[in-house]
């Protein structure tokens, strides 16, 4: 076997038995084609005030100026679907998915530590860096390239017969590999995403305006929500999954099998009105290493009172 076989086949058999649902590898360089994309999506101000996405714009179209000699982008996904029995019922206010046991962030950076810590082992010197959402990575494209699934028309990567639930992660490196493939877009003249979506974010088949989304009012937003969208949260205070509970790849979801993204005990029994009366003191063990930490206290409350209308004040500022 070819060293960058034999390597391949090591880099996918250990991300495997990390847990990874999936692994796909690219060839680093710079992405010709998402260019004039993300610069046209920057241009309409789809990014709102996350003022970040327009940040090191030429480092997020090549990862060869994150990781000096980069030749190789590891591409993998964890998956976050809940078992039934954890998932919080529609008459309650909601959270993310993605958000219900332990910061994602953690979990999957222990993770691909010990993957990079092993190819070093197996391989020899290995230059590379770990990339879980906290940096200029253009993560959904780069796992497209690599053949783990297509861009959705509601902007998520979608695999078959696994459906988006996943979180996608990366290790560049400066290790040549086998690479993959890109596999085909099957969303066919479905709709269901954009038809669903309260706020009209998808603003056309595959254009999400971010500032529209209610997981950037809930989440990213620092202001005031603004009222031309009152009425329209549903139930949830921090992000959102209809575009992915609606579409139809995700009848495939199967159950995580990672403790840590277990939510507490006591999630998935809070009403309404529990929501409603949610202390400091509760916040804190509730989330204590959640991402819902990222909205803080003060955000999270003034999301609930958003949503439910029912204190003056609803539009406060979120900041703590």
């Amino acid at each position: 076997m070819l060293p960058t076989a034999h390597y391949t086949a090591f880099i996918k058999r250990r991300a495997a038995e990390l847990g990874f649902m999936y692994c796909g590898i690219s060839e680093a360089g710079f992405l010709e084609e998402e260019a004039p994309r993300l610069e046209n999506w920057l241009n309409q101000n789809m990014h709102g005030q996350m003022a970040y996405m327009a940040n090191h714009f030429d480092k997020r179209l090549d990862p060869r100026l994150l990781v000096e000699g980069a030749k190789s982008v590891i591409s993998l996904l964890l998956n976050y679907y809940p078992p039934e029995e954890t998932q919080q019922p529609d008459d309650t206010l909601k959270i993310s998915k993605y958000a219900y046991g332990r910061d994602y962030h953690f979990v999957i950076k222990d993770k691909l530590k010990e993957l990079l810590h092993d190819m070093q082992q197996e391989i020899g010197e290995v230059g590379g860096r770990c990339f879980v959402d906290s940096a200029p990575v253009m993560d959904k494209v780069w796992a497209k390239k690599s053949g783990l699934g297509w861009v959705g028309k509601n902007s998520n990567l979608i695999t078959p017969g696994v459906g988006s639930f996943y979180f996608i992660a990366e290790l560049i490196v400066d290790v040549k590999l086998d690479y993959d493939g890109p596999i085909k877009d099957y969303c066919g003249t479905c709709t269901k995403c954009v038809d669903a979506c309260p706020t009209q974010a998808i603003t056309e088949p595959y254009v999400v305006d971010g500032s529209k989304c209610i997981s950037y009012f809930t989440i990213e937003l620092k202001d005031q929500i603004p009222r031309e969208v009152e009425g329209k949260f549903g139930n949830w205070v921090f992000g959102c999954d209809i575009c992915q509970d609606v579409c139809p790849w995700n009848r495939f979801a199967k159950p995580h099998h990672e403790p840590q993204f277990n939510p507490h005990p006591a999630l998935k029994d809070l009403t309404r009105g529990d929501w409603q009366e949610i202390t400091h003191e509760l916040f804190s063990e509730l989330f204590r290493q959640s991402a819902v930490k990222r909205t803080g206290y003060a955000g999270l409350q003034r999301n609930i009172r958003f949503v439910t209308d029912d204190v003056p004040g609803a539009t406060d500022a979120a900041a703590d």
